[in-house]
């Protein structure tokens, strides 16, 4: 009996391992929106034999995590040597005891073909909710003329000469504020764990936020949530919904930078003006595209199991994008929005943050340019839409 014992407690020990490791699965805690990088935004030299280090804060905590690498934009491939996270102090410095380098496929270099994104292996690291992360990358002799990026980082990333190591200090940097090559953080999690992946375009990115500070109305709404519930800023600065602006439509990039995350459970689709801003006697037709888009994707959503959620299309007179057929095509699809019986909920930005007095405006004290919202607007933003989402 005692040669059967031993190994009868052994395999309940196992299947009781994994069972527990059933019970997990990848959720997003950070990602951004990858775009393609034109020579106004990269280095003032290139990334190549250069160590890099950028910042981003986290939404939901967790102690293994995994990161993507982008090289989705470029031509090239690009050559990292090695790459290693740490708890982020001020400015460009780090809790070096913190320090821990990432492996993929067990090695610490590796090379991203043209078009491609890699994880890293899973990592063990103790996440706190809401803290910020530094990531520094060592690149090779090889990088793209335009690398994968975020412009809008609104975050300063810092660059030095040669090759990086936990104690070495960030002297006499390089400073951008643009991200390279990352594009998404998760956390292996215990189920069920919420996270919500938004849409969005410079009023999501961020524009009129303080950089370094973290006051995205996101941010907000991740602040509101507790650091419990993922959030996930998918917003491009100039961004479009069908075409023009900058970067990839949203028609486009949907799938990829929205459904393409981990663990999604909910889905906002907050985007819209840079389409109908400036429209002239076409602007109803206009809206009947951007109408046509919000339907894929509410149907895509729903079909891959996500709550959406739609918001309505904030105030820009006194803007360059003030006329009177943007602003019938503004209030067209706030309507065709705040009737929606397709979605989860309606998060009615335009009605929280207008002047009562003069409704086609922002409130005066929440922008500083009459089309994107300042740290006070993005506050009153970031927890109204975590009072509908709750």
């Amino acid at each position: 009996m005692k040669r059967f014992f031993l190994p009868l407690i052994s395999f309940a020990c196992v299947f009781g391992a994994m069972a527990q490791d059933a019970a997990k699965s990848w959720t997003g805690t950070w990602a951004t929106a990858v775009e393609f990088t034109g020579p106004g935004d990269m280095p003032k030299t290139s990334l190549s034999n250069r160590a890099l280090r950028e910042i981003v804060q986290v939404s939901i905590p967790g102690d293994v995590l995994r990161m993507q690498l982008s090289n989705i934009h470029s031509k090239e491939p690009v050559e990292i040597k090695s790459v290693f996270i740490a708890n982020a102090l001020d400015s460009c410095d780090i809790d070096v005891k913190s320090a821990k380098y990432l492996t993929f496929d067990g090695k610490k270099s590796v090379t991203i073909a043209p078009g491609e994104a890699i994880f890293c292996d899973d990592i063990k690291f103790d996440l706190q909710p809401l803290q910020r992360l530094a990531i520094t990358v060592n690149y090779g002799e090889n990088t793209p003329v335009n690398a994968s990026s975020h412009r809008g980082s609104r975050t300063t990333s810092y660059i030095i000469n040669g090759e990086a190591k936990p104690k070495t200090k960030f002297v006499d940097s390089e400073k951008l504020d643009h991200w390279y090559n990352i594009s998404c953080i998760d956390v292996l999690t215990e189920q069920p764990t919420e996270c919500i992946a938004i849409i969005g375009n410079s009023i999501t990115d961020g524009r009129g936020s303080t950089t370094n500070m973290q006051n995205r109305w996101p941010d907000f709404l991740a602040k509101a949530l507790g650091g419990n519930v993922g959030v996930l800023n998918l917003g491009i600065g100039g961004n479009a919904v069908v075409n023009g602006g900058l970067s990839e439509p949203a028609v486009v990039r949907f799938d990829r930078d929205v459904l393409g995350q981990t663990g999604v459970t909910s889905v906002v689709i907050f985007e819209g003006v840079n389409d109908i801003g400036g429209q002239r006697p076409n602007h109803q037709e206009i809206v009947n595209k951007i109408i046509e888009a919000y339907s894929s994707f509410i149907q895509k959503s729903k079909d891959a199991g996500k709550k959406v959620y739609l918001a309505t299309i904030t105030p820009y007179k006194n803007s360059f994008y003030e006329n009177h057929f943007s602003e019938a095509a503004r209030l067209t699809l706030n309507d065709w929005i705040r009737a929606n019986k397709d979605v989860d909920g309606v998060i009615d930005f335009d009605e929280l943050v207008r002047d009562p007095a003069n409704p086609s405006a922002l409130k005066p004290e929440y922008s500083d340019d009459w089309l994107h919202l300042n740290p006070a607007g993005y506050e009153v933003m970031g927890k109204f839409a975590a009072s509908v989402i709750k």
